[in-house]
């Protein structure tokens, strides 16, 4: 134990901190979820582990190493979403920050910074949402930005239209038969209809909010995209981003919303 100590240098401070940087993250990810006890288990076992490799017990050190390394692709199959979902929410973070500099948008011929949606989108977008509203006509609308969602795109009925007030009410009339599910907006252009979108596994989430709100957040977690949601129950309209639902009131505020939640 006094040898390694001896020779314990800045490329394993390094490394603690690598090690660190990614347990904290995984955490930040999860620790909403029912895989937060999983998690800290095989942190802990971990640990334990490796303090057997440092006190030299060979035996039981064999032992947690055997364990480890069945538990490493029990960890995968475990949390496959939470893995991808880390994943994807790394690499838009960095990209952004990429774009940001002139040599890497050049290099890998990053797309040019979007600003936004278009002023006859955002009144369309808000006027339908605000009569939906009034007729508490309950609606979830997905606004995609960086993160591809072709997958969700799939599990619906393709349209391929221009956001149109008119068409997003009829949409989600209640005897439409596109009403169940939720609308995807891509590009200024209503891509699908009665699209299926994850369901957020959060305990934060008060209970006054239904299914659709957890599928807002759901879709919010594992992409960057921007849900709108209005309550079938309570008329009230929500926009979610992030993982965090903030309620709006009115066409004026609901609009900058969108116009603040669009931007990159």
């Amino acid at each position: 134990m006094i040898d390694y100590f001896n020779t314990f240098g800045i490329i394993d401070v390094i490394d603690i901190l690598l090690v660190g940087f990614v347990i904290y993250q995984l955490f930040i990810i999860i620790r909403k979820t029912n895989g937060m006890t999983i998690f800290l288990a095989i942190v802990f076992l971990y640990f334990i582990y490796q303090l057997t490799i440092v006190l030299n017990l060979r035996l039981f050190s064999r032992l947690l190493g055997s364990v480890m390394s069945v538990g490493m692709l029990a960890l995968f199959v475990v949390f496959q979403q939470e893995i991808r979902r880390f994943l994807s929410l790394f690499g838009l973070r960095y990209m952004n920050k990429a774009r940001k500099t002139k040599w890497v948008e050049a290099i890998f011929r990053l797309q040019k910074k979007n600003n936004g949606l278009s002023n006859k989108c955002l009144d369309e977008l808000s006027h339908a949402c605000c009569k939906m509203a009034e007729t508490k006509t309950g609606s979830l609308i997905v606004l995609a930005r960086l993160s591809a969602l072709d997958t969700i795109i799939d599990t619906g009925d393709m349209i391929d239209a221009f956001v149109n007030r008119r068409l997003i009410e009829n949409i989600f009339f209640k005897n439409s038969p596109l009403h169940d599910g939720a609308l995807l907006i891509v590009a200024e252009r209503i891509a699908a209809a009665r699209c299926m979108l994850p369901i957020s596994e959060s305990h934060d989430i008060p209970p006054q909010y239904g299914m659709r709100h957890r599928a807002a957040v759901g879709v919010s977690e594992q992409t960057d995209a921007l849900v709108l949601v209005v309550s079938e129950e309570t008329g009230g309209i929500s926009v979610v981003q992030g993982g965090i639902i903030k309620k709006v009131d009115g066409l004026v505020e609901l609009r900058k919303a969108i116009e603040i939640g669009m931007k990159w």
